[in-house]
C-alpha cells in the first residue's frame, strides 16, 4: 500500500492536515536531524530505568507490574509530529528531531500516557524516540518519494533502538513488540527483517500492530493469532463506525476503490480471533480509556471484523455527542485499553508456562 492510499489510516483530522504547517521542500539527507544515541535514557519515552508516563495506570486495580517483569514490551507510538498551525511552528520538516521538546511533551502526555501505559502489566515497557516521519508523509500526493525517505529515516532509528535495546538490556529475555499507526508500520517490516525467520523469534511473545493494514501474506511464517493465549502470533485492527464501514467495506468497494485491499488481517480485541462476521457485543468489553486518564468506561463499544476492518458503535463517554468522525483510528486501542492489557498479560503468562 501506498503513503497516499494510508490517509485513512491515521488518526488526524483532515481539517488539521489541510492547515497545519508542513515540509514544503524535498526531503534532503543532509538537513534531517541528528540520529538518536539511544544509550541516553532521554532518548526513550519510556524506559524500565526511568520514571516515566508508561508507569501510569488508570486504576488503582490495575498495577505496574514492570519491576519484576520476566518480558519485555516494546512499544514504537504513532505520529504526533502533526505540525502547528502558526507558521511560526519548527514542525515543518520531514523528520523529527528527538530532541524537539514539543512534540516529545505531546508524545508522553498522548500515546506513552494512554498507550504504552496499558502494557505495564505484561512487561517492562520500552518506547524509543525516532525521528518519526511528518504526518504530511501519509497526505502527499506529490512528495511521494520525500515521504518514502522521511519514513525509511524513521524506520531506520526503530531498527537502531531495537538493536541497542537487544545488545544491552534483552538478556535472552522474551519480548513482546507494538505499535500503532505509523508505530505499527515500523514494528510489521522490522518484525519481518529482524525476528521473523531467526533465533529473536522463539523470544517473540507476540506482536500488537495495530492501525496499520497487514496483509496475510507480508510475514512468511508468523500468524495471525487465533486465540486469547496463542503466542508468537500476531494481532492487528484498524476500527470504524460500524454503519459508515457496512456501507464502505464492502467486497465492491474493496475492488473498485484505491486505498482499500482485500486480504487484511483483522483480529477482533473482544474475542482475540480474525473471524468474519461474528460479532462481539459490548458487554465483553472490560473497559475502554480516553479522557480523563483515570476515568475507565466499561463496555464502552463492540467489535466485528468485516472485510479486513474492525467496526464498533460509536463509543458513549463524556463530551461523546461530539466525537461525529466516522473513522476511530484514534481510538484503536483507546476503546479496547483494558482487553488488550488482559491479553497482554495472557499470552505472556501462556509464554512463561510454555
Amino acid at each position: 500500500m501506498n503513503n497516499k492510499n494510508c490517509v485513512l489510516l491515521l488518526f488526524a483530522i483532515i481539517f488539521l492536515s489541510s492547515c497545519a504547517v508542513r515540509p514544503k521542500k524535498a526531503f534532503d539527507a543532509a538537513k534531517v536531524p541528528p540520529s538518536p544515541d539511544y544509550s541516553t535514557l532521554e532518548n526513550w519515552a519510556a524506559h524500565p530505568d526511568k520514571s516515566d508516563l508508561a508507569d501510569l495506570s488508570p486504576s488503582p486495580n490495575l498495577p505496574d507490574l514492570q519491576k519484576d517483569a520476566p518480558v519485555d514490551v516494546i512499544f514504537f507510538y504513532p505520529t504526533t509530529y502533526t505540525g502547528g498551525l502558526r507558521k511560526s511552528s519548527h514542525q515543518r520538516y520531514w523528520n523529527a528531531s528527538v530532541s524537539d521538546t514539543k512534540t516529545n511533551v505531546k508524545t508522553d502526555e498522548g500515546t506513552i500516557k494512554y498507550q504504552a501505559s496499558l502494557f505495564n502489566g505484561a512487561g517492562r515497557v520500552f518506547a524509543p524516540r525516532y525521528r518519526q516521519a511528518h504526518l504530511h508523509a501519509f497526505f502527499t500526493k506529490k512528495d511521494t518519494a520525500s515521504a518514502r525517505l522521511a519514513l525509511d529515516l524513521a524506520y531506520e532509528d526503530t531498527k537502531a533502538a531495537f538493536k541497542y535495546y537487544l545488545e544491552h538490556w534483552n538478556n535472552g529475555r522474551p519480548f513482546i513488540i507494538a505499535g500503532h499507526s505509523q508505530g505499527a508500520r515500523h514494528a510489521m517490516f522490522l518484525i519481518r527483517e529482524m525476528i521473523e525467520g531467526t533465533p529473536l523469534e522463539s523470544q517473540l511473545v507476540a506482536a500488537y500492530i495495530v492501525g496499520w493494514p497487514v496483509k496475510n501474506n507480508f510475514f512468511k511464517t508468523l500468524k495471525p493469532c487465533q486465540s486469547v493465549e496463542q503466542t508468537n502470533c500476531f494481532c492487528s485492527w484498524r476500527t470504524w463506525e460500524r454503519n459508515y464501514g457496512l456501507q464502505k467495506f464492502t467486497l465492491k468497494n474493496l475492488d473498485n476503490s484505491p486505498g482499500f485491499e482485500k486480504n487484511v488481517v483483522c483480529t477482533n480485541p473482544l474475542n482475540w480471533t480474525t473471524t468474519d462476521n461474528v460479532y462481539a457485543p459490548k458487554s465483553l468489553n472490560l473497559g475502554g480509556v480516553v479522557r480523563p486518564f483515570e476515568k475507565i468506561y466499561t463496555q464502552i463499544t463492540d467489535a466485528e471484523v468485516y472485510n479486513g476492518v474492525l467496526l464498533a458503535r460509536k463509543p458513549k463517554f463524556k463530551g461523546s455527542f461530539l466525537f461525529q468522525r466516522k473513522n476511530y483510528h484514534i481510538g484503536d486501542l483507546n476503546l479496547y485499553y483494558l482487553n488488550v492489557r488482559a491479553n497482554a498479560q495472557a499470552r505472556t503468562k501462556a509464554y512463561l508456562r510454555r
